[in-house]
């Protein structure tokens, strides 16, 4: 796996859930295992995750173990650029996105719908490897 990932916040959550199919499990895990990077946003998201609520220990430690990108200048205005241009995008995936675009990271994400269209952006849904 030479490609770099970012993974979304709802790849996290099916993964604990035990959501995934075998192979999107077994990509995911394996994109982790190489290089687990995430947005800050995604690291929010993910520690206030609340549908298994008994798994939030191993998630707080899970997400400790990731590479967290911040939201810097580029980010920043890549966000900007991407909210502009498509006025329904919601703050939190324009700041996933523009972290992909601008770290030059494929987007592993199980939400392709909102984020259809984005120039620059590559995604892999795990429902479908």
């Amino acid at each position: 796996m030479e490609q770099k990932y970012l993974i979304d916040t709802n790849v996290i959550a099916h993964l604990f859930a035990e959501k995934l199919p075998v192979a999107g499990k077994e990509f995911v895990k394996k994109a982790i295992d190489e290089n687990f990077v995430i947005s800050v946003v995604v690291e929010i998201e993910v520690l206030t995750y609340n549908e298994v609520p008994e798994k939030m220990p191993l998630i707080e430690e899970f997400v400790s173990l990731a590479t967290v990108l911040p939201l810097d200048k580029a980010v920043t205005q890549k966000a900007i650029e991407l909210r502009r241009s498509k006025r329904k995008l919601k703050l939190a995936d324009a700041i996933i996105a523009a972290t992909a675009i601008i770290y030059e990271l494929t987007l592993i994400t199980n939400n392709t719908r909102d984020f259809l269209n984005i120039a620059g952006l590559h995604i892999v849904d795990p429902h479908n490897v």
